[in-house]
């Protein structure tokens, strides 16, 4: 069964006074694109969340996210003064560019500003980080139940579409017959169109015309497309498949079938196969987001 790369896991745990909150999201993507946003105490075991998410996700585009609400006044915090006193004198030469003047209130906006205020966090201890692993893993199961749940839809709707042309190429079958009719009165409205002092050998006519009509058949392309979708479907049956193998399956389907609409000569024919490449383009974009 398919899987999709589309999926979201969210895992809540509880440390001491800290609510650690996991959040994972993720998109199709050709290869594997990993970013992880996390509190600056956890970034030291970023390898290691991007080791567990490449070995359990494989591909596309993962974000993590990690969030951390503290009860209580663990950190202390000190200003950096340096910095704040060069945000200081930036201002003030700004303001004297300008020739207008600092309100009396911009302090609280430079206490915003990057590398103003230092944080001091305690270590975080093997038991803390025991419990942060556990809750990625969590939500990494989370994420991937939902990539199956999505795979199951993509699963049925790309198999209804594979039958749909299946069921279209039985469709031009009645008109196989027609067309050939068609061609050899065309060729024999044109000789006649001609005049009557135009001598044909009739031997050698019916062989050009013999030759002509090969060149129309598409008999060999209908083999090959039915081999094509009987291959696809198997594939879509198999354990863990792939969505780029799928995906080279169906650029051979779409072949076979634009070969038949440049040898088709018949309006019908035609008609039918736009039906099958529009229905194959929808199957490519589903594909699209299969692991």
């Amino acid at each position: 069964m398919i899987n999709s790369m589309t999926g979201y896991g969210k895992s809540v745990c509880r440390f001491g006074d800290k609510t650690i909150k996991v959040e994972i999201r993720s998109l199709n993507s050709k290869n594997l694109d990993l970013n992880i946003k996390t509190p600056n105490i956890y970034r030291e075991r970023e390898n290691i969340f991007r080791n567990m998410l490449s070995s359990s996700m494989e591909r596309g585009k993962i974000e993590l996210v990690i969030t951390v609400e503290q009860e209580g006044a663990q950190t202390s915090c000190a200003i950096n003064k340096p910095m704040l006193m060069k945000y200081f004198q930036e201002l003030k030469d700004v303001a004297a560019r300008l020739d207008t003047q600092i309100s009396d209130d911009f302090l609280p906006d430079l206490l915003r500003l990057p590398d103003v205020l230092k944080t001091q966090q305690e270590e975080v201890s093997s038991e803390e980080w025991e419990v942060i692993e556990q809750t990625v893993k969590d939500a990494t199961e989370q994420t991937n139940e939902y990539r199956r749940s999505e795979g199951e839809h993509l699963y049925n709707d790309i198999l209804k579409r594979e039958k749909k042309i299946r069921n279209l190429l039985e469709e031009i079958i009645p008109f196989e017959k027609e067309r050939i009719n068609t061609v050899k009165d065309r060729i024999y409205r044109s000789l006649k169109e001609m005049g009557e002092n135009v001598k044909t050998d009739e031997n050698r006519f019916e062989q050009e015309v013999i030759f002509y009509l090969e060149k129309l058949d598409i008999t060999e392309e209908k083999v090959r497309l039915r081999k094509h979708l009987d291959y696809f479907n198997e594939t879509l049956h198999e354990t863990n498949t792939g969505g780029k193998k799928l995906g080279f399956i169906s650029q051979e389907i779409g072949r076979e079938i634009n070969t038949i609409g440049s040898k088709a000569n018949d309006a019908e024919i035609q008609k039918i196969v736009v039906q099958m490449k529009d229905e194959l383009e929808k199957i490519k974009e589903q594909l699209m987001n299969v692991l």
